[in-house]
């Protein structure tokens, strides 16, 4: 019996009980359910610290708000430009003959008339050829007139010649020599005559070229330079050096300056304009749009086409060459309504937004999608734009339509913006408490 109870009991505890087993199994699943939940109430906890956190910051923040007023008033849209001061007209003076020159009449900033002599060439050689000229021709003529002489005397012969073989008195033989010499007369003369002609051209090319021994100026202005001395010697060819430069009436010059292609559409002839030059750092010189150039011009990859300004100079103070930036004014718009542009470029603090959102803005998805993006961006580009007015110190936002800019000021064609309107430009974070 012993051995027996013995024998089960051992059976017993070498044999798990179900209900152990059981109970073991239920004992984890709620050990796992406690994980779960203690998990799940950090969460809320941790959670719920950060949304309090974040609402107690946002709550805690306030904004000061730099705004300025939308006026009525003008505005100008202005092109800029640079360029340089050029004389109106301009001459590079060279010599069309070669020799040693004798005199220079001019030197720099001289006035000059048309016609006035700058300089002189020596002119030993070119009156040596005048008179050589004049003796040719001289030659020539003497040889018309016994050309001639020479022709009378043989249709003299020819004619007696004639009457005397009609008599029988002279055979036709000699009449035909006599018709030979005549004509022979006649032809020498009229190359006679011919060469009469070429001396008279020769002569008067020599004298021309003894007039230009005298270089003169063709137009009235001033001696911009003179790159030539007495007794230096100058050759004429096709690329002659040039002597003198000769800059027309300086009280009436031009403004030549690169129009970039992105603005070339908007200048037109007839605009007005001001520019600047260093000399005169503190004053401004009026100008106005004669011409733009249809050819383009490429440095560096950039296309521009020159434009060109006539302006007034009867103070002389503005010289050739001086850099000069020019400001065009390509549109004006009198008493309209304007706007900032930095409001247009300010956008309320996301703490404001966050700040209506509690916990869940945390984990919100943005406002906007793509196509809302795109349609924004559009709307931009339309004109269609949205600025913040401070009305009761709570910004408020006001659609308007834009239009043209000077950069810092935008008109405003339409909307529910009013003049002295408050627009904000900025905002700063400062704490509440």
């Amino acid at each position: 019996m012993n051995d027996a109870n013995t024998s089960g009991s051992d059976t017993e505890n070498s044999q798990p009980d179900l209900r152990e087993i059981l109970g073991t199994n239920r004992n984890g699943r709620k050990k796992k359910s406690r994980r779960y939940l203690y998990a799940a109430a950090a969460i809320v906890l941790i959670g719920g610290g950060l949304g309090y956190y974040y609402q107690s910051r946002a709550a805690g923040v306030a904004y000061s708000y730099t705004t300025e007023a939308a006026r009525q008033g003008d505005l100008s849209v202005i092109v800029t430009s640079t360029g340089s001061v050029q004389p109106t007209d301009q001459v590079d003076i060279s010599s069309e003959l070669s020799g040693t020159v004798r005199k220079v009449n001019v030197t720099y900033n001289s006035p000059v008339k048309a016609g006035d002599v700058l300089a002189e060439l020596d002119t030993n050689k070119l009156e040596a050829d005048v008179q050589s000229a004049r003796a040719k021709l001289a030659s020539a003529k003497a040889n018309v007139l016994k050309a001639r002489a020479d022709l009378g005397s043989a249709k003299t012969s020819m004619e007696r010649l004639k009457s005397l073989v009609q008599n029988r008195v002279s055979s036709q033989q000699d009449l035909d020599a006599a018709q030979f010499t005549h004509d022979a007369a006649a032809a020498t003369l009229e190359v006679n005559e011919a060469t009469v002609l070429s001396a008279e051209a020769d002569l008067r090319l020599a004298e021309v070229n003894l007039g230009k021994a005298k270089i003169v100026s063709p137009i009235d202005g001033v001696i911009l330079t003179r790159s030539v001395d007495p007794g230096a010697t100058v050759a004429s060819s096709l690329n002659a050096p040039v002597l003198f430069t000769i800059a027309g009436d300086l009280r009436h010059m031009e403004l030549q300056v690169s129009v970039d292609e992105a603005d070339v559409g908007k200048v037109e002839t007839g605009q007005k304009a001001n520019f600047n030059v260093d000399a005169y750092p503190d004053r401004s010189f009026p100008a106005e749009i004669e011409t733009v150039r249809f050819a383009s011009e490429t440095v560096s990859n950039v296309v521009t086409y020159k434009g060109i300004l006539t302006v007034d100079n009867e103070e002389l103070l503005l010289r050739p060459g001086m850099t000069a930036t020019a400001n065009i004014i390509v549109e004006e718009i009198k008493d309209t309504l304007l706007v900032p542009n930095s409001a247009l470029r300010y956008t309320p603090p996301r703490e404001s937004v966050s700040r209506s959102g509690g916990l869940m803005s945390l984990f919100r998805p943005p406002r906007m999608g793509r196509s809302q993006n795109r349609d924004a961006g559009q709307a931009a580009a339309a004109g269609k734009r949205t600025v913040w007015v401070l009305r009761n110190n709570t910004p408020v936002s006001v659609a308007i339509e834009t239009g043209s800019t000077d950069g810092q000021h935008t008109v405003v064609k339409s909307g529910e913006l009013k003049a002295d309107d408050q627009v904000i430009t900025d905002a700063t974070a400062r704490n509440a408490g």
